[in-house]
């Protein structure tokens, strides 16, 4: 069965078709900049690639575009677009109405647009690219896999803020948690490679990448995760703060120059330029802004929210630069949850690294789980360190160390195709095994 995987934010649709069971890849790629008159589709299959450059006003168009490109005779894997039995759909908020991936059916799509008011960034995109994927492919069945569905198993007393308890239940403010596609495949997969069922481990799983979440997890649920009513919550990120103290974006309101939300304060000679409405707004932009696009590694190294690049510049510079300091304190952050979470889990059989930073940084990897052997029997082997990269799956622990150290790659669109696969396949067929 042919199993195409969408992930769809504001202007891109990115792309992955399967063969299933087997979960081999024939193709991938992403089509960029929709809307725009530059827009354009990268296309890869095995190891050929190519680009193109043109106008693709909406993600229908984009969503031809790909089918198109799959059945063409120089870069196609497919001799017709009926091949494709069903499509797998990221969405990142169901919100409480879904503890797991489901058929998509005219009730779904009316969750998804209702949680649009706590995720607006992201699931009007995921539903363009349902309502893309269904005007060019009609019948064909579909599934979507939820961010949030993974945490649901969050006790209450984790998830509740301490907030009167009626914005909980009246504006539905509460713990979410996001990256939950990515934490449940690694879980499951880490699960594998310990040799134990998944619903008999205990894990502290950090995906850290430009985003950035840790997650616990208790006989293969998650009880607990750094990320919150928004993914702006928990580890300080690429470009996110993180936690701060909520007082601190009211001082900025207050204070910051070019933020200042005018209160008036019964004195109509403060008042600003701007209709009070429109100026309220435009600080609250930037203040938005500010803590999601300019904060994290890029605002305290001043230079950029790559590791990569941070870590270049800390070898030119020193252990006194800036970059120096914000990987300093990404590290302290990684190491102050770990050890929050093992405290929660009582027994921990792994702490498992994943992600663009977290399966590739040695450095990062080290320094979070430093100096911990005596206190949480936790020890890196140093050498098995420095060589887990590019793709490397296993244990990065020493003998020693009472808890196992695992890099997992992440494997999101592979999950996202085994569960449309398990959820619109045939009968005969057979999910694999996640």
């Amino acid at each position: 069965m042919i199993v195409l995987v969408i992930n769809c934010g504001s202007s891109s649709l990115k792309y992955q078709l399967y063969d299933m069971p087997s979960l081999r890849v024939l193709a991938r790629g992403l089509v960029e900049k929709i809307g725009d008159e530059g827009s354009v589709m990268t296309h890869r299959r095995g190891d050929g690639k190519i680009s193109v450059v043109r106008p693709i006003p909406t993600h229908r168009e984009a969503a031809r575009l790909v089918l198109d490109t799959l059945i063409c005779r120089e870069q196609g894997v497919l001799g017709d677009v009926r091949e494709i039995g069903a499509v797998g759909h990221r969405v990142v908020h169901g919100g409480e109405a879904y503890s797991g991936s489901v058929r998509i059916d005219p009730q779904v799509i009316e969750v998804i647009e209702g949680m649009s008011e706590l995720a607006p960034l992201h699931n009007p995109p995921n539903l363009m690219g349902i309502h893309a994927v269904q005007a060019v492919l009609p019948g064909v069945p579909m599934a979507a896999v939820f961010d949030t569905a993974y945490h649901q198993t969050i006790p209450k007393k984790a998830y509740l803020y301490p907030l009167p308890y009626e914005y909980y239940e009246k504006y539905r403010i509460r713990k979410y948690g996001f990256h939950g596609t990515s934490h449940q495949y690694v879980a499951r997969r880490a699960a594998e490679l310990l040799g134990r069922p998944a619903n008999a481990v205990n894990l502290i799983v950090c995906h850290l990448g430009n985003g950035a979440s840790i997650t616990a997890v208790r006989n293969g649920e998650s009880i607990d995760t750094t990320m919150g009513f928004t993914p702006l919550a928990g580890l300080m990120m690429g470009t996110r703060t993180g936690d701060i103290d909520p007082s601190v974006p009211l001082y900025l309101l207050r204070t910051a120059p070019g933020l200042v939300w005018n209160l008036h304060d019964g004195d109509s000679s403060a008042a600003p330029s701007l209709p009070r409405k429109e100026s309220e707004s435009g600080s609250l932009d930037k203040l938005n802004d500010l803590l999601n696009k300019e904060s994290g590694l890029k605002g305290v190294s001043g230079a950029s929210n790559d590791m990569r690049e941070l870590q270049a510049i800390v070898d030119r510079e020193g252990p006194s630069s800036r970059a120096a300091l914000a990987i300093d304190m990404f590290v302290y952050r990684v190491k102050c949850f770990v050890g929050m979470y093992f405290a929660v889990l009582g027994r921990v059989d792994a702490v498992i690294f994943t992600a663009g930073i977290g399966e590739n940084d040695r450095m990062v990897r080290g320094l979070a789980l430093a100096d911990l052997r005596e206190s949480l029997g936790i020890e890196v082997d140093a050498e098995k360190n420095d060589s887990a990269k590019g793709g490397f799956e296993g244990d990065i622990s020493t003998e020693a160390s009472r808890v196992r150290v695992l890099v997992v790659p992440t494997d999101e669109e592979g999950f996202i195709a085994s569960e449309a696969y398990r959820l619109c396949g045939v009968s005969s067929g057979r999910a694999p095994e996640f």
